[in-house]
């Protein structure tokens, strides 16, 4: 069985409308293809997504559509654009909704549903926060039970302040932006590859009633 690999992008703007950050994963599905890796992409916001932080905020909710398909992927990458130096007001929304899966843990180890997946994150904009998009991304993506392995988040940032942006600007041919995609894209199918062939065998619900007993 070959590797699926789910983008979320996290642009601001519905379909058809051009996003930069879409032109940067479709640079990393196209390296994936090259691996025999199956991608898909997603534009959040054309889906009815609710506000929350359970897997289903009741009638209309789109949500449970996006969460069944980062269930059935092995690679979990997030595209967001910079706003005001920080990620999308969609990929935290995104986050939020993922908190429910802390409710949907494995019967038997407590696993949250995204251990055994491995993730990353792409980012595009032109002004500074690179960084810590990708650091805050990266982190919640561990919590959430992924594993990371090193480098795992390709960026492009244009001059300071109002600018063309990665497709305006010719972010196409960006040397530290199309090494960082490959670096991605090798490690995230190394690693996707590696934990399908030796799932994670951390008992949570042993290691919490462990816990318990030398707590108040």
């Amino acid at each position: 069985m070959g590797l699926k690999a789910l983008f979320l992008n996290c642009t601001l703007k519905s379909s058809p409308g051009i996003s930069n950050t879409r032109a940067l994963i479709d640079k990393a599905v196209k390296l994936f293809e090259e691996l025999d890796v199956e991608s898909e992409v997603v534009r959040v916001v054309d889906y009815n997504m609710k506000f929350g932080v359970s897997s289903y905020e009741g009638e209309g909710d789109e949500w449970p559509v996006i969460l069944e398909k980062i269930k059935s992927s092995d690679i979990l990458v997030i595209g967001s654009p910079i706003w005001f130096g920080v990620r999308s007001s969609v990929a935290q929304l995104v986050f939020e909704r993922l908190d429910g899966t802390y409710e949907q843990s494995d019967l038997k180890t407590g696993q949250f549903p995204l251990y055994g997946k491995v993730g990353g994150v792409v980012i595009t904009g032109n002004e500074d926060g690179a960084h810590d998009v990708a650091a805050t991304t990266l982190f919640n993506l561990t919590h959430l039970g992924c594993t990371v392995p090193p480098n795992v988040d390709s960026y492009w940032v244009g001059d300071a302040g109002p600018g063309p942006s990665y497709i305006a600007a010719g972010g196409e041919r960006h040397l530290y932006t199309n090494k960082t995609v490959r670096y991605m894209v090798n490690n995230l199918a190394f690693f996707a590859k590696l934990l399908r062939d030796n799932p994670i065998t951390t008992n949570i619900n042993k290691l919490y009633e462990d816990a318990l007993k030398e707590s108040d």
